[in-house]
């Protein structure tokens, strides 16, 4: 996807907030999107009850003519799977080894998603995240024009940590442009499973991995595919799962190296306050073209986020440290990663596509 893609899908998505913003600027306290004071035909009482609730059906609340609160947005963007459209910007500095010669270099990397569910029937979503990266490489794309590049040097999901070992100094120089972009799509019951005094949700379906890389340092140049599978426990305080993605290359430049490669994204959260929570969602990488002292990435961290109001919209803001405690030995690789990431949202019920 495009820069001025992504900026489309944005407007697609979040504009309509907007419009809801100014209408329910001059609405009164309960109206309905659209509706003025004189209009108003929501109940105080049953808006009050909707508030004391925070697992509330965001749908219902909006056709009753309520507003959903912070605390109930916030609940409904802990679910990976939930009835809400977010739209993540991500901001990622790994600070990168190269055991070969003893240095380190920064590389950067912008990932944006956009993550929508689309109502398939009364039981089943379709969860859709459509992902684009623009990655800064600590790479002189001048260096490797005689050099085989690996299946792992992409941006974004992909850190090239799985890259073959490197006969010159890879880190020297740098390369900017749009990486790699994906696409996940998860089919997932509506309702989970009661489990702990929570709830159990799970999402199965595919990935797709697109060579829209601006240089060849900065994707795979394959097209790649492959299944992806979400479980998420979601407690009173406790939000702790995993989505697992694998990518076979099936097409793209026979002169690259082979895509074998597994991202497991884990995620554990503690909720300090209705709003507000720490924990960390780092990528355990696993490069199944290198030999077993080069194939993994395993990162542990900590953060912290809260969910924020601005005007109608709710604005998810969180800052994590991941530190490697496996990374591969003879190839470079990231060794800490500083991430910051702000989500906006809104209530899939917003979009009548949607639903």
């Amino acid at each position: 996807m495009r820069p001025c893609e992504s900026i489309l899908l944005f407007a697609v998505i979040f504009m309509p907030l907007s419009g809801l913003a100014a209408a329910q600027d001059n609405a009164a306290p309960g109206a309905s999107p659209g509706q003025t004071a004189s209009e108003n035909t929501a109940d105080p009482a049953q808006c009050l009850a909707f508030a004391q609730d925070i697992d509330a059906d965001l749908g219902e609340v909006l056709r009753a003519g309520c507003e959903p609160t912070l605390a109930q947005m916030s609940r409904l963007m802990d679910n990976p799977l939930g009835n809400v459209a977010m739209l993540f910007t991500q901001f990622d500095m790994y600070k990168m080894e190269n055991p070969r010669f003893n240095e380190d270099a920064n590389k950067y990397v912008y990932t944006g998603i956009a993550q929508f569910p689309k109502r398939l029937n009364d039981d089943w979503n379709l969860i859709n995240r459509v992902i684009w990266t623009v990655p800064s490489m600590p790479v002189d794309k001048n260096n490797l024009d005689d050099y085989e590049l690996g299946s792992g040097p992409g941006g974004g999901i992909m850190p090239p940590d799985g890259s073959p070992p490197t006969p010159i100094d890879i880190l020297d120089g740098r390369t900017t442009g749009l990486g790699d972009s994906y696409y996940v799509g998860l089919f997932a019951p509506r309702e989970g499973i009661d489990m702990l005094n929570g709830k159990f949700l799970w999402g199965a379906g595919f990935d797709l991995g697109i060579p829209t890389a601006t240089d060849d340092v900065l994707g795979t140049e394959k097209w790649s595919a492959g299944p992806s599978a979400l479980g998420v426990y979601m407690g009173p305080k406790w939000k702790v799962g995993a989505l697992g993605m694998h990518y076979w290359d099936f097409a793209g430049d026979d002169d690259r190296s082979d895509v074998n490669l597994t991202n497991l994204q884990y995620f554990v959260y503690y909720s300090l306050d209705e709003t507000t929570s720490i924990g960390a969602s780092p990528n355990i990488i696993a490069n199944w073209e290198q030999n077993s002292d080069n194939r993994f990435t395993v990162p542990v961290g900590i953060g912290i986020n809260r969910t924020f109001q601005f005007g109608k919209v709710p604005v998810r803001i969180g800052f994590e440290v991941h530190k490697s405690v496996i990374q591969p030995d003879d190839v470079p690789g990231a060794e800490w990663d500083f991430r910051l990431f702000i989500i906006p949202a809104a209530p899939a019920a917003l979009f009548d596509w949607m639903q």
